[in-house]
């Protein structure tokens, strides 16, 4: 079937044309009639097919007739990222081109002035991400009693990124008469919650089965140590011995990895450039265009680039560090293998990686093969070898350098020490002690003294024995007689 069976305007037919496709896709050729017939459309479909021209073709047709006022769009696209909001406007400006609709792109890192100028002006469609939409709602510079036409696209990403809620407040914004189309990869249970709560009667499109894989993408996994530089040295290995490769993505889990990944890459001679959410914007469009015009054959970058970026010849996407949640690893690979190309997706994974390796497997209900080639994996350190580095740290932090604590106290255990009497003894010393007799003092007198240096002399030789009676050894005012008081 041809696009001239759907149903669309001479001047949409015209625009695709134009850009050389002559065919649908699957879900092009479902969705179509149903948006121009006015319904409700669920559509569940892998990435890469083609879900984005399967509403923005049927929505110009249908703004051809109306005319946008003041601060009221007419239809209402929501993306969880700036640069599928990007790429949604760039799709209206390429098959729009003939025709004078208004289109605005409310994204973050832009400035508040310039997008409520646009506001103003009357917009036909509205292309924003949750946040920054409600952040001109509040502001009351934006009313959304207009709305026609209400797309939520890659809802499992908005459920990834938390909002769930911001989506909740603005279908309450916008009219309930209001058509919605409600476009996503997976049906978690939490999507399948919000299309039942948002959706008339919807017409179910589905063309793959949930969280599947494209079938001209190759898979692969190659064992790798523990330690972070084990694996970078093999990410060089794997994109020097890379067969075909055109370019490549790099997924890394955190933005602080891919900033590590893409210095070291450039400090070995790679050309490669990085894309995480912590970028501005300017700095981010430019990466994304730099590797689409084939400037930097590398990408490293965070799950900002897993969903829904339309980059048609990407021959290798790898995954430094395997995903967390299960569905992002279909996102990831979806990059590569689109439009019937053929792509390699390989995945590097540490023992810690193994459970989520199986949480993978299972949803796309296939194992992945381990890649060919001689790649040895680390021997694990053993009790008696070579601990972590982070065990040796904490085993420094105690105390002592560099030695465990069970071996300080065993060599503090043969360290000779005093023994202790028991109680018992220690009396029966005390006693014989006081039982002894006293030295006389004449005796002691033709005993020559020789005073200890440098300590105090045992109280029992300082002391004086004397005869009774002689009180030669008394001060002489002790010896002065007493007066008894008068009338004593």
């Amino acid at each position: 079937m041809s696009f001239s069976h759907l149903g669309l305007s001479e001047k949409v037919l015209a625009a695709v044309a134009a850009t050389g496709y002559t065919n649908p896709t699957p879900i092009q050729e479902q969705a179509i009639p149903h948006v121009l017939a006015r319904k409700d459309v669920l559509g569940i479909a892998q990435t890469g097919t083609g879900k984005t021209a399967a509403f923005v073709l049927p929505m110009l047709t249908i703004l051809e007739k109306g005319r946008a006022r003041a601060r009221m769009p007419r239809t209402l696209i929501l993306e969880p990222t700036r640069e599928l909001a990007a790429q949604v406007k760039e799709n209206f400006d390429r098959y729009g081109a003939g025709q004078k609709l208004n289109v605005a792109l409310l994204i973050g890192g832009v400035s508040f002035g310039d997008q409520d100028a646009k506001l103003m002006r009357g917009v036909d469609v509205l292309i924003a991400t949750p946040g920054r939409l409600l952040d001109h709602t509040e502001r009351g510079g934006l009313l959304l009693t207009g709305v026609e036409l209400l797309v939520i696209d890659e809802a499992d990403r908005m459920l990834d990124m938390g909002f769930i809620p911001d989506i909740e407040r603005i279908c309450k914004l916008v009219p309930f008469t209001r058509q919605t189309l409600f476009f996503t990869a997976t049906m978690p249970p939490e999507i399948r919650r919000i299309t039942e709560a948002f959706l008339h009667n919807p017409q179910k499109v589905e063309v793959s089965r949930p969280a599947t894989t494209a079938v001209t993408v190759t898979q692969a996994q190659v064992p790798a140590g523990r330690e972070a530089h084990e694996k970078r040295e093999l990410l060089r290995r794997l994109l020097r011995e890379a067969k075909d490769l055109k370019n490549a993505i790099i997924f890394c889990n955190r933005k602080r990895e891919v900033a590590i990944v893409h210095k070291s890459l450039q400090k070995h001679g790679f050309s490669v450039g990085a894309l995480h959410g912590d970028m501005d914007q300017p700095a981010r469009m430019a990466a994304l265009d730099q590797f689409r015009k084939g400037e930097l054959p590398l990408l490293v970058a965070s799950d900002v680039a897993a969903r829904g970026l339309d980059i048609p010849e990407v021959s290798h996407v790898f995954n430094f560090d395997v995903p967390h949640h299960a569905d992002d690893y279909v996102h990831r690979i979806g990059r590569t293998g689109r439009a019937g190309r053929t792509g390699t997706a390989i995945s590097i994974v540490t023992p810690l990686d193994q459970k989520s390796m199986a949480a993978i497997e299972k949803l796309i209900g296939q194992s992945i093969p381990r890649a060919e080639g001689d790649y040895d994996v680390p021997a694990e350190p053993s009790d008696a070898g070579e601990r972590p580095r982070e065990q040796r740290g904490r085993e420094r932090s105690r105390g002592g350098r560099g030695k465990p604590q069970r071996s300080r106290d065993r060599e503090r255990s043969h360290e000779p020490r005093e023994a202790k009497q028991p109680a018992e003894a220690r009396h029966r010393s005390d006693d014989k002690r006081r039982a002894e007799p006293r030295h006389d003092a004449r005796q002691q007198a033709n005993t020559p003294h020789v005073p200890s240096i440098g300590r105090p002399e045992p109280r029992r030789q300082r002391e004086i024995d004397t005869e009774p009676g002689d009180h030669s050894h008394l001060p002489a005012f002790l010896l002065r007689p007493v007066r008894s008081p008068a009338g004593a």
